[in-house]
Order: C-alpha cells, then sequence, then structure tokens
C-alpha cells in the first residue's frame, strides 16, 4: 500500500508522468530500511546542479522522508505487518523481538495461572459438596441419637445442652377440694447423712462470715408425690424457740389457690417417710414458696397481697403483719420461673431480710432488713440486678446471692449484692439443677447449707465460705 501511494504521488507531482518514476527499498549500511526513487525529468537531460539538485525537488523530499518516517514509527508503535514486515526477508528490532518474547511469555504465564485456578475452584466446590453432605450425614446421626437417649415424654441428661431453655409456663394454681399425701420410703443410714452434710456445718476452717467460695452437691432428704408438691418450701428454724428445736422441720406444699396446710415433723428422718407429726392450719393461705422459720415463727406472705405475717408456732395464731411499701405482688415482679415469686422472705446470721422489687425500682431487687417481732422496716437497699433475670436468691452474712437458672442442669450463682459497701459483683459459682426446676431456695446459717425445693424434690446444698 505505501509504494502504490508514493507511485501515485509521484504521479501527481511530476505531471502525470507516472510510468516514469521508479521506487526502492533496501537496507543502509546501519541496517535501517530506507526508501528511494527516481523520476525522469521532462525538460533536462542532465542535472545541472549535481550537489543538491533542483530547489523544489529537495524540499518535497524531505517532506516525504519526514511522512515515511512517522509512517515507519506509527508501524513500529503497532508492531503490525506494515511495510517493514512486508517482506518475509525484512530485519526487525532487537528491542521489539525481545519485548515481543516477554510479553509472550507472560501472556502463556497467565493462561496457566488461570487454568491452575479454574482447576482449584473446581476442586473447592466439590469439596464443599461433599462437606454439605457429611453436616447433613451428622445433623440425621445426631437426632437419631436424640431420639434414642430421650424420647418423648422423658428428660435426658443431655437434653438441655442440645436445646435452648424453654420460656417458663405460667404458674396458674388450681382449686383443690383435698390434699392426697402420699409417702415413699428410702433407707438411709444416718452416718451417711452426716457424713453428706458435714462439709456444709460450721467448723474451724470456715467458722464466720466470709464471701461465698463453693456450693457442694444436692442430698436429697424428702420428696413429694402428690402434684401439690410439685412446688413447695421446706425449712429449719436456725434459731428455735422451746419447745421446738433444731431438729423440728417444716414443709409447705404450694400448689393450690388456698395454701392453708404446715407440715410439723420431728427431725428430717421423718420427713423422709413423709409421715407429719402435727398440721398447722394457717388462718390466712399464704402465696407462693417465700415462706421462713425463724425463732419460733413462720414468715409468710398472706396471698393476694403486698404484706408479710408472722404466724406464731406456739400460739397457732398471726401476731404481726405488716405491707412493703410499694412491693409488687401476684405476678408483677416474679423470678424468672414464676409461681407468684415477687415477695421472698430470707434469713441469715444478721437477721430477717424481705426480698422484692417495686416500680420505682423499674424490676431490680430491693431488700430490707425487718424486726423480726414487728416486721417493721429498719433499712432498705435497692440493687441493680434485675429480679426476673434470676431464678432466686439467698442471703448469706448480709450479703445476697443470686442463681442463674432455676432448670439448667449446670447453673451458676451469678451475682452477689453487699449490704455492707452497697455494690454487687459478677460471680461464676457452679450450682447443680438436678431435677430441673427449682422454685425455693433459702439458705440455714446454723446448718450452714441451703434448703431448696427442686421438682417435687426437699434438697440441702452444703455450702463454703471463704475466710472473712
Amino acid at each position: 500500500m505505501l509504494g502504490v501511494w508514493l507511485l501515485l504521488w509521484g504521479s501527481v507531482a511530476l505531471g502525470g508522468r507516472a510510468d516514469t518514476a521508479f521506487l526502492h527499498r533496501a537496507h543502509d549500511s546501519s541496517g535501517h530500511c530506507t526508501y528511494s526513487f527516481t523520476v525522469a525529468s521532462p525538460v533536462e537531460a542532465a542535472c545541472p546542479e549535481a550537489a543538491g539538485g533542483v530547489p523544489e525537488l529537495r524540499a518535497e523530499l524531505a517532506a516525504l522522508a519526514a511522512r515515511l518516517s512517522r509512517l515507519e514509527s506509527r508501524e513500529r508503535g503497532m508492531g503490525g505487518s506494515g511495510p517493514r514486515g512486508a517482506e518475509p526477508g525484512g530485519a526487525r528490532d532487537p528491542q521489539q523481538v525481545a519485548s515481543t518474547a516477554r510479553l509472550e511469555a507472560a501472556y502463556g504465564d497467565l493462561l496457566r495461572a488461570t487454568s491452575r485456578l479454574e482447576e482449584e475452584k473446581g476442586r473447592l466446590e466439590r469439596e464443599k459438596e461433599e462437606l454439605g453432605r457429611r453436616l447433613e450425614s451428622s445433623a440425621q446421626e445426631i437426632s437419631r441419637l436424640r431420639a434414642a437417649r430421650c424420647p418423648p415424654g422423658r428428660e435426658g441428661p443431655g437434653r438441655d445442652t442440645l436445646r435452648a431453655p424453654a420460656k417458663a409456663p405460667r404458674w396458674e394454681p388450681q382449686p383443690l377440694a383435698y390434699q392426697e399425701l402420699q409417702s415413699e420410703r428410702t433407707e438411709v443410714p444416718v452416718s451417711r447423712l452426716l457424713e453428706e452434710t458435714a462439709l456444709g456445718r460450721p467448723g474451724k476452717e470456715d467458722s464466720g462470715c466470709g464471701p461465698l467460695v463453693w456450693v457442694g452437691e444436692p442430698v436429697v432428704f424428702g420428696r413429694a408425690d402428690s402434684i401439690a408438691g410439685k412446688y413447695g418450701v421446706w425449712m429449719k428454724d436456725p434459731e428455735p424457740v422451746a419447745p421446738f428445736t433444731r431438729d423440728n422441720t417444716w414443709r409447705v406444699d404450694t400448689v393450690g389457690t388456698e395454701v392453708r396446710q404446715l407440715f410439723q415433723y420431728e427431725e428430717a428422718e421423718q420427713l423422709a417417710r413423709g409421715y407429719p407429726a402435727k398440721v398447722h392450719i394457717l388462718p390466712r393461705p399464704l402465696e407462693s414458696t417465700g415462706a421462713v422459720i425463724y425463732r419460733g415463727g413462720l414468715f409468710f406472705q398472706p396471698r393476694h397481697s403486698r404484706s408479710v405475717a408472722r404466724y406464731d408456732l406456739r400460739g397457732e395464731t398471726i401476731t404481726a403483719e405488716r405491707e412493703i411499701p410499694g412491693a409488687g405482688y401476684h405476678g408483677q415482679y416474679p423470678y424468672s420461673w414464676g409461681g407468684y415469686t415477687d415477695i421472698d422472705l430470707a434469713v441469715d446470721e444478721t437477721g430477717l431480710w424481705v426480698i422484692y422489687s417495686t416500680e420505682k425500682a423499674r424490676g431490680a431487687i430491693v431488700l430490707s432488713k425487718l424486726d423480726p417481732e414487728t416486721l417493721e422496716i429498719r433499712r432498705t437497699w435497692e440493687t441493680n440486678i434485675r429480679k426476673r433475670g434470676v431464678a432466686n436468691s439467698f442471703l448469706i452474712c448480709g450479703t445476697l446471692y443470686t442463681v442463674s437458672s432455676y432448670s439448667a442442669p449446670n447453673a451458676t450463682v451469678n451475682f452477689a449484692y453487699d449490704t455492707a459497701t452497697g455494690t454487687s459483683r459478677a460471680l461464676s459459682i457452679p450450682f447443680e439443677n438436678r431435677f430441673r426446676y427449682l422454685s425455693m431456695l433459702d439458705y440455714n446459717p446454723a446448718e450452714r447449707q441451703l434448703f431448696a425445693w427442686d421438682s417435687f424434690n426437699m434438697v440441702t446444698y452444703p455450702v463454703r465460705l471463704s475466710r472473712a
């Protein structure tokens, strides 16, 4: 194309005599490609200026040379098949050859890398599919094992670890026309009971008051088999008044709309056999599981009230009653398990306490110290522990402790509030819910044990305090 263009240009520049113009291409001494052409003059037989030629022709040649140079540069930059590469034997720039070779090598490496990546992607896709099949197979195996170990209608030891705890059912007591008492006799050697409770009794190594550091495994002392005994409270008096002693044991089954029966036992073994020595009929029905025995009296919350009453065990009458100002009741601020546990009474080394919440406290636990004779409030503390967020609570040496769950088998004592300093702290002391429904928990300072009611079962927990 370039040669044809030059011939046409020459024919126009020289008056159309294209047949007398000749284009030549050859290598010069340095190896570069050069172009030249000859045109016969129509008017001159010889060149009068052999050194420089005709000025007009010289200018045209210079312009043509510049244009050819630009074309060559463009062709070199494009690396195409223009005039330099038109002929098979044409020489090429060594730098261009090397650059082209490097680009081709890099392009080949890129293609090979792309191929490897595609292969790796395919392998990962296959592994993903295989892993999905294995996970599906594992899930089916877990479901099969769960069904085998925990058939419907039964609770297995690992059931709560495989599912989230269910929301506590709302306690709706049903009227009971009568209460049927059943007994279950269990032969337990006295030596074994003494051995199992030895850790819970005050001794030289843990005497006095100090922070709670350990709660032992539960020990079962009795079981209620009637439906009225699913929830309940059982107690001993840490400071008994004659004719009662520390061996006397007391129990109330709290399921029902008219809970009035207080069962009296001469000792814990009689409780285990299920035969009470006496049954007290309370003048007023009590509500929930927050009652305690202290200094010859039963302290309880009368049903549908925000009051606390004292029932004298000797005179069998109510000797004091006082309203707790602003206290929630009958399901306003219960513990997490429900059961109308809005007002909970407790006893420790320092005396009688009431645990509750108010609208002003916005559901946080409020503590009040009570006079055991008049029930007058001596002092009140407002904590930052949400009452509905814990399963139960108790006091030891003026410090409130809470339990994280009423149903999880491996719960914890999770918070402590010190009334001496007015501060709270988080804890993680292991606490076992063996029967998965903790409805009552109180501390007995004389026994140095926790008394609890866990789904029909009356149990104790030994505790250990650090040195004060």
